[in-house]
C-alpha cells in the first residue's frame, strides 16, 4: 500500500525566472525528494515577461483556459498546494481547480508571495468582492512569508490556519570561505529590471555618483520590461562603470553575488512580499540596500543587514553608497553578520522541513 501524500502544485515555474517561480520550482524539488510525497505539477507561467501583472488580454485570457484543460490531474492528488496572484483576475484564473478541489474535498493550500492580497480585496466592490472572498475562503491553509503579511489572509481563513513560512536560498550559492573584497563599492542589482522596483531611481542614482567622482563599479542582471528597454538602455549607455549582464542563473549568479559587496533593490513593487534576491544576497555576503516595503523589515535590519532607503528616490540611493564609500570597511563587518545571518534562518533544509512540518498541520 502506498502512504505517500499526493500533492499537485499549480503556479507558475520558471522561466521567466521569478520569485514565485524559483520558489515553486524548489517546492517541486523538496517534496519530490521526500520519502513521503509524490508531486504532480500545473505550470501557470505566462511566456511573455512584462510588468503589468493583474491586467486583462484575449491572448492572456486563451492562455489560462488552456491551462484549465489539465483539471484531470486534480483528481489523481489530495492536496492542491496553489500559488495564484494577488489580484481579482490573478485568483480568478485559478477558480476553476479551486471549485472543483473544494468540490471533492481535496485539501487547499495557498501560498501567497506578496503583500497586496488584502489591499485588493478592500479595493474591491460588488459582485467582484463576493468572488474573492468564495474563492478564497475555500482554502484550508495559507502560508505566508512573514509575520506582517499574515493581515492579508485573516479576512478570508481563521488565524490559527495561516502559517508563517520565510523564503530561502538555495545552498550552492553559500561559500563559507568566501571574502568580501571592500577596496571599492561593487553594486549587484539583481532582480527584474522594472519600473517599481525601482531600477529607474538606481540608475539615477549612479550617473550622480559619477558626476561626484565616487568610484563604483555595477553590475546589473534580470529580465528588463518590454515597455522599459529604450528608457533603461539609454540610461545604462549614459554610465562609464554599470553594465548589463542578462538574465542569470546557476553559477554566472553565484559568480556575480560573489563579486558583489553591496546588493540593491529599491523596490515599492505592489506584489513584492519578501524577495528571494535579498536572501540569496545575505548568503553571498553583501551588505543589502533597500526599502521597507512589504515583507521586507522582517528580515532586514537597518544599521545591522544594510541600510533602508527612501521608496522613489534616487538622492536617498546616492547619499547611502556615498557614506559607503567613506567606510567601505563596514562592508567586512555587515558580511559576516550578513552570512550567519543566512545560515540561522534563511537555508533549504529549513524552508523545506518547515513546508513539510505546515502540509502535515
Amino acid at each position: 500500500m502506498n502512504s505517500k501524500q499526493s500533492v499537485l502544485i499549480i503556479g507558475p515555474f520558471p522561466k521567466p525566472i521569478s520569485g514565485v517561480s524559483l520558489a515553486n520550482k524548489v517546492v517541486k524539488y523538496i517534496l519530490k525528494d521526500s520519502k513521503t510525497f509524490s508531486v504532480d505539477t500545473i505550470n501557470t507561467s505566462y511566456p511573455n515577461f512584462e510588468e503589468k501583472i493583474g491586467s486583462f488580454s484575449l491572448k492572456k485570457l486563451f492562455f489560462y483556459l488552456k491551462i484549465n484543460l489539465k483539471v484531470g490531474k486534480v483528481f489523481n492528488n489530495n492536496i492542491l498546494y496553489m500559488t495564484p496572484g494577488q489580484t481579482f483576475f490573478g485568483i480568478l484564473k485559478y477558480a476553476f481547480f479551486i471549485l472543483i478541489g473544494s468540490l471533492f474535498k481535496k485539501e487547499l493550500i495557498i501560498h501567497v508571495h506578496g503583500n497586496h492580497l488584502g489591499k485588493q480585496y478592500s479595493i474591491l466592490k460588488g459582485i467582484k468582492k463576493k468572488i474573492f472572498f468564495y474563492l478564497l475562503s475555500k482554502f484550508n491553509k495559507g502560508i505566508v512569508l512573514s509575520e506582517s503579511l499574515k493581515s492579508n489572509l485573516i479576512p478570508f481563513l481563521p488565524e490559527k490556519k495561516i502559517f508563517v513560512l520565510y523564503n530561502f536560498a538555495e545552498d550552492f550559492l553559500f561559500e563559507e570561505n568566501v571574502v568580501v573584497d571592500p577596496s571599492i563599492l561593487k553594486i549587484a542589482y539583481l532582480s527584474n529590471l522594472m519600473e517599481e522596483k525601482g531600477i529607474l531611481y538606481f540608475l539615477d542614482a549612479l550617473a550622480n555618483l559619477e558626476l561626484h567622482n565616487i568610484t563604483y563599479e555595477a553590475k546589473i542582471a534580470g529580465n528588463i520590461d518590454e515597455n522599459l528597454k529604450e528608457k533603461i538602455h539609454q540610461k545604462l549607455n549614459k554610465l562609464k562603470n554599470a553594465t548589463y549582464q542578462g538574465v542569470v542563473k546557476g553559477k554566472a549568479k553565484k559568480e556575480l553575488l560573489e563579486w558583489s559587496n553591496i546588493f540593491i533593490l529599491p523596490t515599492f513593487y505592489k506584489m513584492e512580499g519578501q524577495p528571494i534576491s535579498i536572501i540569496e544576497a545575505l548568503a553571498t555576503g553583501n551588505a543589502i540596500i533597500t526599502t521597507t516595503h512589504a515583507g521586507i523589515p522582517d528580515i532586514i535590519k537597518n544599521n545591522e543587514n544594510g541600510f533602508f532607503i527612501e521608496e522613489r528616490n534616487a538622492k536617498s540611493i546616492f547619499n547611502i553608497l556615498k557614506y559607503l564609500s567613506n567606510n567601505l570597511s563596514q562592508l567586512e563587518i555587515i558580511a559576516h553578520k550578513n552570512k550567519k545571518h543566512f545560515t540561522d534562518n534563511f537555508t533549504i533544509d529549513k524552508f523545506g522541513s518547515e513546508l513539510k512540518n505546515i502540509i502535515n498541520a
